[in-house]
This record gives C-alpha cells, sequence and structure tokens, in this order.
C-alpha cells in the first residue's frame, strides 16, 4: 500500500523583538521592480534585508514607471497595518521616513546591490554606507538576495510571503466572489490555467510560435528561436496547454480559469484550446463590468485577482516558469500541497513537434512520463529550480515545511469515498495520480502518491515576467 507524504506547514519562527535588533536613525528604503509577483519577491527580501542591517523599514515603493504602468501604492494593494503588525515581532516598518531632527525629511543614498546578493554581500556593500548615512534606498530591489540563508531568514521570508503580506479586502473580496462562481461551475472543483502569452512576454522571451513575418516584427524574435525552445525557455502555446492536460487525463467537462492578460493572437490564438476545453472563463466573464471598475484600470490589482483564484483552484496550471508560477507553486505547496502542474518544456517541446506523427496513446502515456517531477508531489526536489537546488526559494520554501508521515483528517474522506466506489481498496490507500490507464482522472485522483526518488528539473528564470 503506497501511503501519501503530507508535509504541513512549520509556523514556528525563532525571532529577537524588533526593537532589540534595530538601531535608531537607520532606515532603510526599498524600491521594487516590474510586475506583481516580481515587486512581491522584492517585497519579501526588503524585509530580510532590514533585519540584516538592523534597520527600520520603510513601507516598500511599489514599480509605478515600468512597462506595467501601475500607479497604485503599496497600500492600495496590500493591507499596510497588518504588514506593519504582523512584522513587529522581527523588524520595525513604518509608513514613511521621519523628520531628521526638524530639519526635514531625510535624505536618501541611492545604491544598487547584486542579484542574489549573500548576508555577507550586504554586510561589505550596504552596512559601511550606513556607518556615514542614516538611510540608504536601494532600488530597482528584485531577486536581490541569495536564495540561501540561514534558517530563521528563510522563515522570516516564509512569514513575510505566506502571513504579512495580505490583499486589501476589496481585493480579497472580490476574488474571493471569483472562486466562489467558479466553484459553482465546477462543481466545487476547477483548473486555473495562468497563461502568459502575451505580447510583451512573448517578446521578452525571444521565441517564435509560427506568426510569419508579422510576428517577428512585432515582437523581435531572437536570432536562434529554435534554441529557446529546445532548452525549455518557451511557453508552451494555448493549444499544447491543452494537449497537455488532455494527455494528463482532464476531460472536455473541466472548467478552466484563465489567468491572462490579452492573448497575442486574441480568439484565433485561443480557439485549439476551447476546442479541447470549451469551458473557459476569466474574470472578465464571471465579473461585470461595474464589478471590476475598481480594478480593470490597474495592472497589479487585475494581476491580485488573478492570484487569488489561481491560489484557489483545484489544480493550478502555468504555461510558463515565471514569477507568479514559482510564488504560487510554493504558496500551494506551503499551505498543503494542492496540485499544481507546471510544464517540463524542455522534453515536451521535441513531443508536441510530433503529435501528429504517433498514436494518441503513445503521446499521453510520454506526457506523463515527462511530466513527472513536475506535478507538484509533496516530496518532489525541485533541483535547479527550488529551494534545495539553487533555484528560488519561493517556489519551494523547503526550510518552512515540516514532514509527517500521515494522512490528515481533511483527505480521509476522499479516501472512503473513493474505498466505498471502488470496492477492493482499503480506507485511507492511495492510488496513482496517473491509475486507471487513459481514463479521465477523477477530482479524487488528485492526490500525491510517495515516488520513488526526486527528480531533477529544469531552470527556467523569467525574472521580468509577472
Amino acid at each position: 500500500m503506497l501511503l501519501s507524504l503530507i508535509k504541513s506547514n512549520c509556523r514556528r519562527f525563532h525571532s529577537t523583538a524588533a526593537g532589540e535588533n534595530t538601531l535608531p536613525n537607520r532606515y532603510l528604503v526599498i524600491a521594487t521592480s516590474g510586475g506583481l509577483n516580481q515587486q512581491r519577491t522584492g517585497i519579501i527580501d526588503a524585509v530580510v534585508a532590514a533585519r540584516l542591517l538592523r534597520a527600520t523599514l520603510i513601507v516598500p515603493i511599489l514599480d509605478q514607471t515600468s512597462f506595467w504602468a501601475d500607479s497604485s501604492n503599496f497600500s492600495e494593494i496590500f493591507d499596510v497595518d497588518w504588514f506593519i503588525n504582523s512584522l513587529s515581532d522581527d523588524v520595525k516598518v513604518i509608513k514613511q521616513l521621519p523628520e531628521n531632527d526638524g530639519e526635514g525629511i531625510w535624505s536618501p543614498h541611492t545604491m544598487r546591490v547584486p542579484r542574489k546578493c549573500s548576508a555577507i554581500c550586504y554586510q561589505t556593500r550596504v552596512l559601511p554606507v550606513f556607518m556615514k548615512k542614516n538611510v540608504v534606498k536601494l532600488t530597482k530591489f528584485d531577486y536581490r538576495l541569495a536564495n540561501q540563508l540561514e534558517t530563521d531568514l528563510q522563515k522570516l521570508r516564509c512569514r513575510v510571503n505566506y502571513h504579512s503580506l495580505k490583499f486589501t479586502d476589496q481585493i480579497q473580496n472580490m476574488g474571493d466572489k471569483l472562486i466562489h462562481r467558479m466553484n459553482a461551475k465546477g462543481n466545487d472543483h476547477f483548473i486555473a490555467l495562468h497563461l502568459r502569452f502575451e505580447a510583451d512576454m512573448l517578446a521578452f522571451s525571444g521565441c517564435y510560435y509560427g506568426g510569419g513575418e508579422r510576428e517577428r516584427t512585432e515582437l523581435g524574435a531572437a536570432s536562434n528561436p529554435e534554441k529557446e525552445r529546445r532548452h525549455g525557455k518557451c511557453p508552451l502555446k494555448p493549444e499544447e496547454v491543452g494537449l497537455m492536460l488532455k494527455a494528463l487525463g482532464f476531460g472536455r467537462d473541466a472548467h478552466l480559469y484563465v489567468a491572462s492578460g490579452e492573448i497575442y493572437g486574441g480568439e484565433e490564438r485561443l480557439a485549439p484550446l476551447k476546442a479541447l476545453f470549451p469551458n473557459l472563463h476569466s474574470k472578465e466573464t464571471l465579473a461585470t463590468k461595474e464589478e471590476l471598475a475598481p480594478f480593470s484600470s490597474y495592472s497589479s490589482r487585475m494581476a491580485a485577482l488573478d492570484f487569488i483564484v489561481c491560489d484557489g483552484g483545484s489544480v493550478f496550471v502555468a504555461n510558463n516558469n515565471g514569477n507568479m508560477a514559482k510564488i504560487l507553486a510554493g504558496r500551494r505547496r506551503y499551505f498543503g500541497h494542492k496540485r499544481t502542474i507546471r510544464p517540463n518544456a524542455k522534453k515536451l517541446h521535441t513531443l508536441f513537434l510530433n503529435v501528429t506523427d504517433m498514436p494518441w496513446e503513445t503521446f499521453s502515456s510520454r506526457v506523463r512520463a515527462f511530466q513527472k517531477g513536475f506535478m507538484g508531489e509533496p516530496n518532489e526536489e525541485t533541483i535547479g529550480r527550488g529551494g534545495g537546488g539553487g533555484g528560488g526559494f519561493h517556489e519551494n520554501p523547503s526550510a518552512c515545511i515540516c514532514e509527517k508521515h500521515f494522512v490528515p483528517y481533511y483527505l480521509r474522506a476522499e479516501f472512503d469515498k473513493r474505498a466505498k466506489r471502488k470496492g477492493n481498496k482499503s480506507s485511507g490507500e492511495v492510488t496513482g495520480y496517473f491509475s486507471g490507464g487513459d481514463k479521465n482522472l477523477g477530482w479524487t485522483d488528485l492526490v500525491y502518491e510517495e515516488t520513488e526518488s526526486p527528480s531533477n528539473g529544469t531552470d527556467l528564470d523569467y525574472d521580468e515576467l509577472i
């Protein structure tokens, strides 16, 4: 009998009181960069940087000038008071710089640290500046902290990411409404698909998707786009996502929530996906224009709604390995290992090229084989992609997750249902994700089976993507 390996999140954080750890008149200002999820990583790491430097953190400044051109400030997306209060035992956070003894606001020294700067890097590059200046401003703060840190600092990262960063009530309530409407359509189950196929992302990736000279002109494809696809650096096309999901056993009756911006190629590009999965939904189809009015002019607020719904999906699927996919993979792992499917794009590429040259059974079997290790199993080691192998800690927050070898109460009911349905299985027994041959999978088949060994992942880094 195979038992699920369930890892529950550890919420025990060792910390020294923020007041004891913060020096007077030492202030850290952080200017984040990129889209919402890239900025989220910057906010998380800003708290840890302040802890390392023993500085008071000013509520981070969000990027309002880059491609996304969103004028929202921190308090319009996140609950700023909750953020400050929830971190009071770890880092002192204030909303704005205080006055300098009646001489006006402090003037910060502006600088930038290297990507993946270690604790020693901060001590050698930034700490000496604090010896001369009271305020330091770190700009373009995205991935400016090393993946590997001591355990207490990694747990602080988790505390910020999973407990201190809460969306405003307005955003959270709207996101919850969308989840409720999706559950109503899908009998309390739905697939959330993060489909990054907008023009800016495709141009950044340097990939070519068969759109001829017009696509090359509009997107400025790289000189060797085929190399990018061979190396797994190109997001899957909508049609390829549909083929992958069908091969994994999902049927036409599944309801998909599509989180995306304006798809390059429009409805024509989406048509093959709709042919495979006709029940496609989005913010715009689930909510009225009046309901979306407070969010629709702000890309980060719209991205926040997608984030909430994708987190609430029974299954989360991404066609890319960008920031949102990484952060949601880690979040869903931390809060109980909800199924997260990410494409093994490097291996799937060749398979998609030859899909018409092989029987469907062969194609489906190979997709399933290639996707082992990319299905979000609890004991999956994302070597090269996750926290333990040099990839992003936000993708696999292993330092914050405890292993418990038991089937928790909230899954036992599903096991009992399956046992009664199949007749020859005892309560608590777990069959494989791919059990039942090529039949369509039921929702209770989406449980986690213990695997024999960790798999090697592929590092697909889209640091500039949402």
